[in-house]
């Protein structure tokens, strides 16, 4: 059964929907088989950053409604063979009930490793219905007052869900600290009383590219992020003991 992960961040444009999907294409290329669901129906645009925006033919919500099984909605990336796309629809002003959204998940987790899923920012409706689908979260965040501040909300939200792991990644951290106002990774964590799982530097060579493969630091991403989900389940085999 796929692990399903949900992506958030308290404020927009710190990075949430680059870290989800390059996370997605570390993890399918160590041949992991991973989902990148796009649950931000305002802002949806994973397929974008994932770069099969034209390859799908059906939506999430068109497997919710029956016009379509889930795996059909399902769009494969075309140099990642184990990565797929499930994308959303722009609906602003319609419910869509996490329950649905859940059905359709579960029913593809046999056949996944992981399901990350992408979660609007902030803690409106899309926000808990993200989260109600997942049994673990990553909070992204910079290291910005202005993300600190709504992070920290985000970060009690999340706590209440009693997720398995509840991890950080700072995004854009600086690589120097003469700037005073800037807390560094670890500053952060503490703060948050959140487990830092990576620091992503400020690094513009990242960030050219929706999707780098050969980025160093979302190779460390994704190795901190398989370390830390092995101490979680060491941590409960013991518990179970």
């Amino acid at each position: 059964m796929a692990r399903k992960i949900v992506v958030t961040s308290g404020k927009g444009g710190v990075g949430k929907t680059t870290v989800c999907c390059n996370l997605g294409v570390q993890l399918a290329r160590r041949g992991y088989r991973v989902i990148v669901c796009d649950l931000d129906f305002g802002l949806n645009n994973a397929d974008v950053v994932l770069g099969v925006e034209n390859r799908a033919l059906y939506d999430v919500l068109d497997a919710v409604e029956g016009r379509c099984r889930p795996k059909q909605a399902l769009v494969a990336h075309p140099y990642y063979p184990t990565l797929f796309s499930l994308s959303s629809n722009r609906v602003l002003e319609r419910y869509v009930s996490p329950q649905a959204i859940r059905l359709v998940l579960e029913s593809l987790s046999p056949q996944f490793d992981y399901i990350l899923i992408d979660s609007p920012a902030g803690i409106e409706d899309g926000f808990h219905r993200a989260a109600s689908c997942a049994e673990e979260a990553l909070l992204v965040t910079t290291p910005h007052i202005s993300a600190l501040r709504d992070a920290d909300r985000v970060a009690g939200i999340l706590k209440s869900y009693r997720f398995s792991c509840v991890g950080l990644v700072v995004n854009l951290a600086r690589r120097d600290r003469r700037r005073a106002e800037f807390l560094s990774a670890e500053e952060i964590a503490a703060t948050l009383r959140l487990p830092l799982i990576a620091a992503l530097p400020e690094d513009d060579k990242v960030f050219s590219e929706n999707i780098v493969a050969k980025s160093r630091a979302f190779r460390g991403l994704a190795d901190a992020f398989l370390n830390a989900e092995a101490g979680v389940q060491l941590r409960a085999q013991g518990r179970g003991r």
